[in-house]
């Protein structure tokens, strides 16, 4: 299994809407390292999910269920479909990981404007103990 991170603006797609929808389709990507990332996730990965814009923080945690396949409006780029699997109990901000030592290699920290990104399982493991506390 692998680890993601996916980024959405929470006005045009939030965490709550994932949960409402039951299960939703991650589309809109237009940036070819991101794609790669898109074409790479496999059914059953963990993704967590990040607000940008004022938030700029992880918020919780979903599951691949359905793995890439060409967006209907524009065959050139990739989708794929997420189902939410629980609600951070505690959201982890951009600034508590960059100002997290344990964290300094993290892809976020690294190359922050990456929509799809991998994450390390230690990382991922840690960042769910964070947010626990």
């Amino acid at each position: 299994m692998n680890y993601w991170l996916v980024k959405t603006e929470p006005e045009t797609y939030s965490w709550d809407n994932l949960v409402k929808d039951k299960s939703g389709v991650w589309d809109g990507v237009r940036n070819f390292q991101a794609r790669s990332n898109i074409k790479a996730m496999k059914k059953g990965d963990t993704v967590f999910v990040y607000h940008t814009g004022e938030e700029k923080s992880i918020v919780g945690v979903a599951k691949v269920v359905r793995e890439a396949y060409p967006e209907p409006n524009d065959k050139d780029w990739v989708a794929v479909d997420l189902a939410p699997e629980k609600k951070l109990k505690k959201p982890i901000s951009l600034s508590q990981v960059k100002a997290d030592n344990k964290l300094s290699d993290m892809v976020l920290v690294r190359a922050s404007r990456l929509s799809v990104q991998p994450v390390k399982e230690e990382e991922f493991k840690y960042i769910l103990a964070l947010s626990q506390e």
